[in-house]
Formats: structure tokens, C-alpha cells, sequence
């Protein structure tokens, strides 16, 4: 939101938020009747909505493609993050295709001379390129500058130049106001053309993409255009601008206000001192440096759209299924498709803490495929060379999310640090802070658990920590009873109690692995507290019950570029795993902090005495539950 917002700032429809779409939806099931019934059929009105749907798929290539190598650093122009706030901005980036399309809709129906356009005219697109370059290039270079006035500035445009950082969607964030003024500018050679009966779908479609395609490279925030056109014909650095040059008018504000062509800058001495530096400089950039690497993978086969490369609005809350992943499932199918023959992991997100580069790493693996027991050796190939990646790229610790640390996976990782004793990453399971994590979400006033689900290394951890600390742990079934005393210190075994029906009744308490099933949840009594000490959370079946989130911390504000949710957790939440490589290396631990081996209690207290030292805050319990 602008400063001072002024008059049509915002959209018409903005009140019907995810509903918007239904303004287009008369138009394009006329255009749909006409395309059946008509003879001959008008071919540009029965593509004006493919068309649109086209423009949305190339803006989502452009953010996807800009995520992804800005993730990884080369070429990146600017390194400060974005965050929640500029996400949410951009959320109704599509507002402006709905508003073309409603006007393509309506000039179609209302112009005689955009009916029955022909697929292509040579004179049509000369004269669109032509008028492009000439009056609307140069109308646009004085609007923008009467933009950056106070007066308008300050209701206006402030909005867009809001994001430092840009992504491609920041080209079309402005108050509706701004995108009326700037389609009037962009109709000139529409309309010209029109009126000149040279008009043709190639050029109305050519120019749109041509303008959607600049404005997209322009805010991308990674150098693409290579020094070698540059260098072929040197004219086009008048002609063309590179996405360091404007750039440098989000940081600076009072240079390079030029559309897509610097020739008006150069002409009226706008343009930037350092753009040629910024420019080269930029394209010389390798990739960062990274000192803690977290390894998780895919979860469902919808996940792959909550991935910060996947959709930006949607990844920027925690992961649930939505109406319209039924409607994708064609992109669904292809990409499961696609992992049964790519194995090579990617980055997904990069974050800088103190002095250490962050980055999460993705195994192009789903959760079913990791229980499938002949996809085992496959998988720890996989998670093993990202490990040697990270040891040759000089990461100082890896931490394995997700089930990438499974018992009978890799024992914890064990197996790598055996297999390979020379390499210098540190490689962390996350189990003591997970279970420290655990262990401080508990009411304070507790004496007694209960405890069910699979058992892990890191329930033992909890089991055994919390008998030293003289809170009974109680157990449903005799062998996970037997388990745990196999486990738990002798002189504290006696704060292990089996459950029975006479003492349920007293347990507010419960903490939950995997596998816990329908009906161990239906046993517990009303208004009880489930807490999960594995990475997934559990599911929900009890309404009257409280559940809190896998086992995580809120992370502190200089934790910088989180605009986007881990699976399902909370905004600005971090994984205790993920927070657990990042303690290791923030602490210089040298050992390794994975495999069997037991963990002791005062590994806990340290580890969580460096999490808070360092600004990372438990999870709240829900607002809402109150232990007696």
C-alpha cells in the first residue's frame, strides 16, 4: 500500500478476494459457445482466454526460474532478503491479467475492426515494434518521472518501489490507478493498428508477451543478458536494459526510469553512474559460499507447489491441501513422473544468520518412496552424495530433516560418517534438540505423560530425560513399556508406569509419534494436549483435544530471506533439525551429532541454553489450552 493512498488504488474486485475470477468467467464462456456455434469462428476472441492462461504460466516460469537462481547466487545483483510482508503484497499480481482480458473481451465485442483479426501482418508488428519504441517508450519515460513526484509518488507508486528486492511479479504490483494510466500508454500501438486495419493476433499477442517478458527480466534480480550482444552491436545498450539497470532505480529511486529502452536516460542524463559496473560485476558473480546446508525432500506429490521455487503466495503459509491442486493434477502427474528418473537434489531456499550463509537442499524424493524398501539403497546414494557435495563445497554442517535421518534408512546417519571418517561437514540428526524442544513445550506443572507412537531414538531421549527429571512416563501397550526400561537409566526406571484404564483419566498430557492410531487418540480424555516428537504432524481426529506443532522454534529476527513456510509450520517457525545444524555451527561443535548412541541430559541443557542464547524462542501453546 502506497504512503497515501490515493483514489483507485485498489482493485474493483478486491472485495471478492479468491473469488475475483468469477469477473472473467461470463466472457469466457461465451467466447467457449461462440468458438462452438459460429461459422466462420472469430479465432482472436476464442483465444483471448488460452491467452490469458498463457500469461499466467510465463509469469510463473519467470518467479520460479528468479527463486531458483537467486537461491543459489550466481549472477544475483542484490543480496538483501524479502520477507513475509513483501509476499503478501504481491499476492494480486494476476489482477492485472484480469483486467486486460476483461478489456480485450469488451474491445473485441465493441470494435468492428478487432473482429475476425488475421493470425499474422508483417506491416502490423513493424508498426507495433515501431510505435513501441517512439512515443510510447517516450511517454512512459516522463510518466514515470511525474510518478516519482512527491504528490504521486506518495499515493501511487510508493507501493511498487515498497519491494527493494525485486522479484518478476514486482513489475505489475502498482494501485490499479497506475495500471489504467499505463494501458492507455501500451493501447497506442494496439489501437493504431487496429484503426489502420493492420491489426493482427500476432502483433496484439507478440506485444503483450514482449512487454510481460521485459518486465519479468527486469525485476528478476539475476544478470541474464550476456556481455557478447553487447559486444556484437554495440547500439543495443540504448535499446535494450538488463535487469542490473533497473535494479539500480529500486535502490536508487532517482535514476534509469526509462521503460525498456535507456536511450531517454542517456538523452536526459538519468542514468545511473554505476550501472555498466553493476552490470558486469553482476555477471562475474559465482555462486555463495555456504557454511550450514539442511537436506530434507519432497513430502506429497502436491508438495512440490508449496516449494519456495513453486508458488510464491502459497508457500508463504503452512502446507495444506487446496480446491485447486485437484485442477493441476496434470503438472502433479508429470513431476511424479519426473522423479523416478531425476536423482540429482536442487536448492530450494538460502538464508543468512550472523555470519553464516543458510541453505535447505531437496532430495527430489516423496515420503511414499522412502517406505518403499527397494527404493532404500537409492535413496541413501542419494542423501550421501549431497553429502560428499557439501563436504567438497566446504559446508561445516549438514543437517538431515524429514526422514532423511530414518533407523533402519541409515541409523541416523551413522552410516556416512563410518563410511566416510575424513570428511570435514559435520553431519546432525537434530535428536537432541528435537528432544529438548519437546521437553520444554511441556506445561510446567507436569508430573506424568503418557507416551505412544513409534519409538525413536529421540522418544527414548525424551523418556529417559524426563525420569531424571521426576516426571512419570506412562506407556499403552507392554512392549513399548519394555522398550523404554531396556533404555531408560536403572535408578529411574520406577517413573516408568504401563497405563491403565483407572489412571487415564488423570493424563492431560500426551506425547505422540508416528503411527499413533485412531483409536490409542480416541483413549485420551477431553481437553488433552498432544504434543508430537516427530517431524510430522499428527492428525488431527479430535476436536475437543489440543494439538500442538511438530517439535519447532520461532526464529529471531535476524534470521534474514524467510518468506516462506517448512511444510506445515507456522510463519517464521524453523524445524528444531533445520535450528540444530545451524546451533552446531554457530557453537563450532566439532563432533558429529548423529547415529544410536545415547544422548545424555546434559546434552540437552546445553543444547537448549545455545538455542535461546541465541534468539531462537519455543513455540506457544495454543492460546486457548489451559493445564490444570
Amino acid at each position: 500500500m502506497a504512503t497515501k493512498p490515493g483514489i483507485l488504488t485498489d482493485w474493483p474486485w478486491t472485495p471478492l478476494g479468491n473469488f475475483k475470477y468469477i469477473v472473467i468467467a461470463p466472457w469466457a464462456v461465451h467466447s467457449t459457445y461462440r468458438f462452438v456455434t459460429d461459422d466462420p469462428v472469430d479465432l482472436g476472441y476464442s483465444l483471448v482466454l488460452p491467452f490469458l492462461l498463457f500469461r499466467i504460466l510465463h509469469n510463473q516460469v519467470w518467479i520460479s526460474l528468479s527463486r531458483y537462481y537467486t537461491t543459489k547466487g550466481k549472477r544475483r545483483i542484490l543480496d538483501k532478503g524479502i520477507d513475509f510482508n513483501q509476499v503478501d503484497r504481491e499476492t494480486n499480481w494476476d489482477d492485472q491479467i484480469l483486467f486486460n482480458g476483461l478489456l480485450f473481451y469488451i474491445g473485441i465485442m465493441l470494435l468492428p475492426q478487432a473482429k475476425q483479426l488475421p493470425l499474422w501482418r508483417t506491416d502490423g508488428v513493424l508498426m507495433a515494434a515501431m510505435l513501441h519504441a517512439g512515443p510510447v517508450e517516450f511517454l512512459y519515460y516522463w510518466l514515470h518521472k511525474a510518478l516519482h513526484h512527491h504528490f504521486l509518488y506518495s499515493r501511487y507508486h510508493s507501493h511498487h518501489h515498497s519491494s527493494i528486492v525485486t522479484e518478476p511479479i514486482t513489475s505489475v504490483i502498482h494501485p490499479f490507478a497506475e495500471h489504467i494510466a499505463y494501458f492507455i500508454l501500451f493501447a497506442i500501438p494496439l489501437l493504431t493498428t487496429l484503426l489502420t486495419r493492420t491489426a493482427s493476433i500476432a502483433s496484439f499477442a507478440g506485444y503483450v508477451i514482449y512487454i510481460d517478458f521485459m518486465n519479468n527480466m527486469g525485476h528478476c534480480n539475476f544478470e541474464l543478458v550476456p556481455k557478447r550482444l553487447f559486444h556484437l552491436f554495440p547500439p543495443l545498450k540504448f535499446l535494450c536494459y538488463t535487469p542490473s539497470f533497473h535494479s539500480l532505480h529500486h535502490t536508487q529511486f532517482r535514476t534509469n526510469y526509462s521503460l525498456f529502452m535507456p536511450l531517454y536516460d542517456y538523452i536526459y542524463g538519468t542514468m545511473d553512474e554505476t550501472s555498466d559496473t553493476l552490470y558486469e560485476k553482476s555477471l562475474e558473480r559465482g555462486e555463495d559460499r555456504v557454511d550450514v546446508v539442511h537436506l530434507t525432500h519432497l513430502t506429497t506429490p502436491e508438495s512440490i507447489y508449496h516449494l519456495r521455487i513453486g508458488l510464491a503466495s502459497f508457500a508463504s503459509y503452512p502446507f495444506s491441501y487446496r480446491w485447486f491442486m485437484g485442477l493441476l493434477w496434470p503438472f502433479t502427474s508429470l513431476s511424479m513422473l519426473f522423479t523416478l528418473f531425476y536423482a540429482s537434489l536442487f536448492v530450494s531456499e538460502r538464508n543468512s544468520f550472523e555470519k553464516l550463509n543458510l541453505q535447505s537442499w531437496i532430495i527430489p524424493r516423496y515420503n511414499l518412496q522412502y517406505l518403499l524398501k527397494w527404493r532404500k539403497d537409492a535413496i541413501n546414494n542419494m542423501i550421501e552424495k549431497a553429502i560428499l557435495e557439501a563436504n567438497k563445497k566446504g559446508v561445516k554442517v549438514l543437517s538431515l530433516g524429514l526422514m532423511n535421518q530414518g533407523e533402519e534408512l541409515n541409523r541416523n546417519g551413522e552410516v556416512y560418517i563410518h563410511k566416510h571418517p575424513e570428511m570435514k561437514v559435520r553431519v546432525v540428526d537434530g535428536s537432541r534438540l528435537t528432544a529438548a524442544v519437546v521437553i520444554n513445550s511441556l506445561p510446567k506443572s507436569t508430573t506424568k505423560i503418557v507416551m505412544t507412537g513409534n519409538l525413536t531414538k529421540v522418544a527414548y531421549t525424551i523418556a529417559s530425560a524426563l525420569c531424571q527429571r521426576g516426571v512419570e512416563v506412562l506407556t499403552l501397550l507392554p512392549e513399548e513399556y519394555e522398550k523404554l526400561r531396556s533404555l531408560v537409566p536403572q535408578e529411574c526406571r520406577d517413573r516408568l508406569v504401563l497405563l491403565t484404564s483407572e489412571t487415564l483419566a488423570s493424563n492431560k498430557v500426551w506425547l505422540m509419534g508416528e503411527g499413533t492410531t485412531r483409536e490409542e487418540q480416541e483413549m485420551a480424555t477431553k481437553g488433552t494436549l498432544f504434543i508430537p516428537f516427530s517431524q510430522f504432524p499428527l492428525k488431527q481426529l479430535r476436536r475437543d483435544c489440543i494439538y500442538h506443532t511438530p517439535p519447532a522454534l520461532i526464529i529471531p529476527k535476524s534470521l534474514v530471506n524467510i518468506h516462506s513456510c517448512e511444510n506445515w509450520l507456522p510463519r517464521k517457525a524453523m524445524s528444531a533439525t533445520r535450528v540444530a545444524g545451524i546451533l552446531h555451527a554457530l557453537e563450532g561443535w566439532e563432533m558429529h551429532e548423529c547415529g544410536t548412541s545415547n544422548i545424555l541430559l546434559s546434552d540437552l541443557d546445553q543444547v537448549w541454553e545455545a538455542c535461546l542464547t541465541h534468539g531462537f524462542q519455543p513455540l506457544l501453546l495454543p492460546h486457548h489450552f489451559q493445564y490444570p
